[in-house]
């Protein structure tokens, strides 16, 4: 791994305010190695990103940066691409990645975790509003398994492009505030034939509310850690619901249940009026928030075809 860079930046972005309540309230892994590993009794475990050796800003987001109160100037910055690079922390960021499980293609896959993706913290804006920064391509995990924890600039691009196109489309979605290039190659094979090629890396910043997924509440289901369980149930409602967080009927959780039911719901009715198709829904892949997240291999019908899918993998 490379080092952190040591040349004097600017600071550019001390004004952003870090919450970090996810990590400051929920249980976290005891192990602070970054090796592939079961995580146990833990909602995430810190890990910092790899650094690159030439990061080349891409493109980013004015509208998603304006979110947090950075400017245009902020984002044409040494320490905005340095940050957004994987290169450089903030003194009040957290990095870490999350544990959940999912079901994938109908089947319980058991851990899985953010393999590719590392939370740099959560900012609190002007309006008081949360949003968690993650990037993704940054490197390995102890979710990564078998993989390297990065991505390309195919990817990358496809997911930058589509998360802001879906919300100017009113769609519910993450949103996407940078793109990097990371300097790296990267082995991929695009075609899955078995013919992997070296490919530019890169680093896309995505931005949401939350990225708790209904995988974070069926790893401990799974693995019957009930106590790890009820305290990101309550964490949720707090945090992503405060609505229903001074109900004193002991059903709430019930009627959080059924809102995320009607987020999703209305999220797929979305979908279907712009044709998009996400190719990988599995319950890693689902928002507790009713949010499009994961852009992988999506696509969009031309006409309607109930048995068209995307993915070719």
């Amino acid at each position: 791994m490379l080092p952190m860079p040591t040349t004097t930046i600017p600071e550019t972005l001390d004004h952003l305010r870090f919450d970090n309540a996810f990590t400051n309230t929920l249980p976290g892994d005891p192990i602070k190695d970054n090796t592939r590993r079961q995580v146990q009794q833990a909602c995430y475990s810190y890990v910092e990103p790899a650094p690159v050796s030439n990061p080349t800003l891409v493109a980013y987001s004015r509208e998603a940066a304006a979110l947090l109160n950075v400017s245009n100037e902020d984002c044409t910055s040494p320490e905005f691409l340095e940050i957004f690079a994987g290169n450089r922390l903030l003194p009040d960021m957290k990095p870490y990645a999350m544990c959940y499980g999912g079901h994938q293609f109908g089947n319980w896959a058991g851990q899985l975790g953010d393999g590719r993706a590392i939370n740099l913290g959560e900012v609190i804006n002007n309006s008081a509003k949360r949003w968690i920064l993650q990037l993704k391509g940054a490197g390995e995990t102890p979710y990564s398994r078998t993989a390297d924890g990065l991505a390309v600039l195919r990817s990358s691009l496809r997911e930058f492009i589509c998360s802001e196109a879906m919300y100017h489309l009113g769609i519910p979605t993450t949103r996407a505030l940078s793109l990097v290039l990371t300097g790296e190659q990267v082995l991929r094979d695009m075609f899955y034939d078995g013919n992997p090629k070296l490919e530019p890396g890169a680093v896309v910043c995505r931005m949401s509310p939350s990225f708790i997924r209904f995988g974070n509440f069926e790893i401990f289901t799974a693995r019957n850690e009930t106590e790890v369980l009820k305290e990101l149930v309550r964490y949720t409602i707090q945090t992503d619901f405060p609505h229903l967080k001074h109900d004193p009927n002991p059903t709430n959780t019930l009627t959080w249940f059924a809102e995320v039911c009607e987020k999703t719901a209305l999220l797929i009715s979305h979908w279907m009026r712009v044709g998009f198709v996400h190719g990988v829904m599995n319950t890693d892949n689902m928002s507790i928030l009713g949010l499009t997240i994961d852009y992988g291999p999506y696509g969009w019908l031309e006409s309607y075809d109930p048995g068209w899918t995307p993915n070719t993998t």
